[in-house]
C-alpha cells in the first residue's frame, strides 16, 4: 500500500505525519519516481491537473482539509470515495470563531475600540443582551451544529437553515427553498458555513441580504463568513454595506485570496477581516485522521464522511 501526498505546499512535514501514523506504508511525493500502480490512497489539497491521473488501483482520496469544492471541479475525478476531515479540532476552532465575532457585534465592540482610538469615554446605557439577537446559521452539518450548541450556549436566539430537512437534537431546522425567506427575516447576525457548489456560489449577494431583518436590536444585520469565499459577492456586500442593507460584516474567506492589496474591503470601515483562519486545519490532527480512516477500511469497516458527489459535499 502506498499513499500519495498531492499538495502545492512544503510536503516533507506531511510525509513525517503519515509515516508515524501508518507505520511500515510507503508515503510518497509528486514528482519522485514512484509506481503509480501501487497508490491505494492519496491526501491532497489543490491537486494540478494530471496528478491524480493513472492510479488504477486507487481506493480513496483524502481532503487535507474541511472543504472538498477544491477536488469537485478536477477534470477526470476518479470514482472511489471522496472523505472529507471531520475532527474535534477543526470544530472547536470554528465555533470559537463565530462565538466570538457575535459577541463583539452584541457589545458593540467597534464602536468602542474606535472611542478609545478618539479618546472619548462612551458608556452604552441600554444594551442588548444576547437573547435579544436572532443569530442564524446558513450550513447545518458538523460545524454548524457545534456552533449552534455554543452560540446557544451564550444565550443567542439561534435558527439554522439547511438545503435538505435535517432536526437536530429537538431544534426545528428550516430547509430548502421554502424556508430560506422565513429564515433570513428572523436573522440579524447570518453565519454562512455553507459548502460552495454551483448551486451555493454567490449566494450572498444583495437579493439575499434584503431578506434579513431589519428590525434587529443591532441596527441592522450583520454577515459573517467563514465558508468559503465562492459564495459572496463582494461588491454586493460593499454596495449593502454603504447603503444600510447590512450594518457590518466579518469576513475569513474571499472570492480571490490573499486578499489583493487594491480591495475596498480592506478599508472598510464596517469590515473585519482574518485572514482564512477562522478553522485552520491541525496537521498532526488531519494527518492522524486520514490514519485512522485507511486503518478502518484496511479492517473491512466504511469510511466515515463520505462526499455525496451528487451535491459536492
Amino acid at each position: 500500500m502506498s499513499l500519495l501526498v498531492a499538495v502545492t505546499w512544503e510536503t516533507q512535514p506531511w510525509v513525517e505525519r503519515f509515516t508515524r501514523h501508518l507505520p511500515g506504508r510507503e508515503i510518497v511525493v509528486l514528482g519522485e519516481g514512484f509506481d503509480r500502480s501501487k497508490i491505494r490512497y492519496v491526501a491532497t489539497w489543490g491537486p494540478k491537473p494530471g496528478s491524480l491521473d493513472n492510479l488504477p488501483n486507487l481506493e480513496a482520496l483524502f481532503s487535507l482539509g474541511a472543504g472538498v469544492d477544491h477536488l469537485m471541479g478536477y477534470p477526470g475525478l476518479p470514482a472511489v470515495p471522496i472523505v472529507r476531515v471531520a475532527q474535534d479540532d477543526l470544530t472547536h476552532r470554528m465555533s470559537e470563531y463565530m462565538v466570538m465575532h457575535s459577541l463583539m457585534y452584541l457589545r458593540d465592540h467597534a464602536r468602542f475600540a474606535q472611542a478609545q482610538r478618539e479618546k472619548r469615554w462612551e458608556p452604552d446605557r441600554s444594551p442588548p443582551i444576547a437573547s435579544d439577537v436572532r443569530v442564524g446559521i446558513m450550513g447545518f452539518g458538523v460545524l454548524g451544529q457545534d456552533a449552534a450548541v455554543k452560540l446557544r450556549m451564550m444565550g443567542f436566539e439561534v435558527a439554522a437553515w439547511s438545503r435538505t430537512p435535517k432536526s437536530f437534537h429537538g431544534w426545528d431546522v428550516y430547509s430548502g427553498e421554502s424556508g430560506l425567506d422565513e429564515f433570513l427575516a428572523r436573522t440579524d447576525i447570518l453565519i454562512a458555513l455553507i459548502p460552495l457548489t454551483p448551486d451555493t456560489r454567490g449566494i450572498l449577494n444583495r437579493s439575499l441580504f434584503k431578506k434579513l431583518a431589519q428590525d434587529g436590536k443591532l441596527g441592522g444585520p450583520v454577515l459573517i463568513n467563514a465558508g468559503r469565499g465562492g459564495l459572496q459577492v463582494e461588491s454586493d456586500i460593499l454596495a449593502c454595506l454603504d447603503d444600510g442593507t447590512l450594518k457590518a460584516a466579518t469576513l475569513d474567506v474571499f472570492e480571490k485570496e490573499p486578499l489583493p492589496e487594491d480591495s475596498p474591503l480592506w478599508s472598510h470601515p464596517r469590515v473585519t477581516i482574518t485572514p482564512h483562519n477562522a478553522a485552520v486545519s491541525e496537521p498532526e490532527a488531519t494527518a492522524r485522521y486520514i490514519a485512522k480512516q485507511i486503518l478502518r477500511h484496511e479492517a473491512g469497516e466504511t469510511f466515515e464522511n463520505v462526499v455525496d458527489r451528487d451535491r459536492g459535499y
